[in-house]
């Protein structure tokens, strides 16, 4: 059984011209954890809202579980829909303790084994009678994660919830949160507009823009093979690069032919645009590309680089990471290969 199947789902708000979610189908497997990714405005929260019923589509149809909660004909209150929310800022109780926070709503007769059941889960155990201001900002969130989950919902719905840790915090919570939910057993949804969260959390991301779904896939699909330069420079960062369509996997561009995994089966002659990663050039000592190295910014573990290309009347700037031990100097000459794994034409011309 899914735990939830959108179906055409649509919202245009009042006043607006244009629609905050447009057709929108996604269907979410028991026990994924998946993420709505995109930058602000491309709809991902309206259709967070849509899922919890804060909000009501003008079409389409919603359902959980197996159970339809939404469709032109019904609409299922929030509060009968069985979900758990974490919201942005964890909206805890500054006047109930953490066992009390976590118990809060819940009526089951198990109420107390319950709450302390999560609370270990979330790694807690021994702060039940600590309060909001007493904890730290990863510990108020795995608290809202445990009363989310206290109530054993069908899915947990999280609103950015890392958005307001700290850079380091932030590295230790997304595999904590993660940790957590598959211990649970639980279907998760994010909301994200930051690609790091996204890509490390997930087990399947979408990708949004002007609410619609630009790609769907697992964390590796989406940033090996992006299928137009919206989602390519979005999650991540590329390289676009024109190119036609040669023999045997093989796109040929003004200043190489570079082998790419998807181009198969795509007419031979036809002209394409490529993504390809800074991740795949590799300075080769007899690689087939020269090119000349134009800037550089030292990141501790690589050295992001940009490299200017030139054969002919064709010049073209190239993003590249760098080995921190290949420090060159600005303006040296540096050979380059590509490994096709971080390759892909674009679902575009």
């Amino acid at each position: 059984m899914n735990a939830i199947e959108l179906k055409k789902i649509s919202k245009t708000y009042r006043g607006s011209d244009l629609p905050a979610v447009s057709d929108l189908s996604l269907i979410l497997q028991k026990g994924e954890i998946v993420t709505l990714l995109g930058p602000s405005g491309c709809g991902k929260t309206t259709t967070l809202r849509l899922l919890a019923g804060f909000e009501r589509a003008d079409s389409g149809v919603i359902e959980l579980g197996g159970n339809r909660i939404f469709d032109e004909n019904r609409w299922i209150p929030p509060e009968r829909r069985n979900i758990g929310m974490v919201f942005q800022d964890y909206a805890l109780f500054p006047h109930l303790n953490v066992i009390d926070n976590i118990g809060f709503g819940y009526r089951g007769k198990d109420k107390k084994s319950r709450t302390h059941e999560v609370l270990e889960l979330v790694s807690l155990k021994g702060y039940e009678s600590r309060f909001p201001h007493e904890l730290s900002g990863g510990q108020q969130q795995r608290v809202a994660i445990a009363r989310a989950l206290a109530r054993r919902p069908v899915v947990v719905l999280l609103d950015e919830p890392f958005s307001n840790l700290d850079a380091d915090l932030r590295i230790c919570m997304r595999v904590e949160v993660k940790r957590i939910i598959k211990e649970a057993g639980a279907t998760a949804v994010f909301v994200s507009h930051d690609q790091k969260d996204a890509l490390a959390i997930s087990d399947k991301i979408v990708v949004m823009k002007d609410g619609k779904v630009q790609q769907i896939g697992s964390p590796k699909e989406i940033y090996q093979f992006p299928v137009n330069s919206f989602v390519a420079n979005f999650v991540g960062h590329t390289n676009i690069i024109k190119g036609v369509v040669g023999e045997d996997g093989r796109v040929i561009t003004p200043f190489a032919e570079i082998t790419c995994n998807n181009s198969t089966g795509l007419k031979t002659g036809t002209n394409v645009k490529l993504s390809v990663r800074p991740d795949s050039f590799q300075v080769e000592e007899n690689g087939p590309i020269e090119s000349v190295l134009l800037s550089k910014v030292y990141g501790g573990n690589t050295i992001d680089a940009v490299v200017g290309i030139q054969k002919g009347d064709f010049k073209q700037k190239i993003s590249m990471q760098l080995h921190p031990s290949m420090d060159y100097e600005i303006g040296t000459m540096i050979k380059l290969g590509i490994l096709p794994g971080f390759v892909s034409v674009l679902n575009e011309k």
